[in-house]
């Protein structure tokens, strides 16, 4: 069986429990402990949800909001449905559809 798997970016909200509003008060905070992010990447990395980030970023940041990485990304899993394969296996037709019959055409002269 398949598994689903996602997760939530939570640095935000995180940030916002440590009176930290905005992505510029990161900045200086990051580079206190060797990170030296551009602006512009802090405030994708705070207003987006990040696909990669480095270690090294996510343990400064829970340094800064003495958190754990648990409290920062909220993991989620669920299995996947099953793919119906080309083997037989027809969905029903819905239950109206051999009342339904098309209707004849009614052709008139042009006048």
């Amino acid at each position: 069986m398949k598994r689903k798997v996602g997760y939530t970016w939570r640095l935000r909200k995180v940030m916002a429990q440590h009176q930290i509003f905005t992505a510029t008060e990161v900045v200086p905070l990051l580079r206190e402990r060797g990170i030296d992010l551009s602006a512009s990447q802090v405030h994708r990395l705070v207003s987006g949800t990040p696909e990669r980030l480095s270690l090294q970023v996510m343990a400064a940041l829970c340094d800064i909001l003495s958190c754990t990485p648990a409290d920062l990304v909220a993991t989620t899993a669920e299995n996947a449905g099953f793919r119906k394969t080309a083997t037989g296996d027809l969905p029903a037709p819905p239950a109206n559809v051999a009342k339904l019959r098309p209707r004849a055409a009614r052709i008139l002269p042009d006048a």
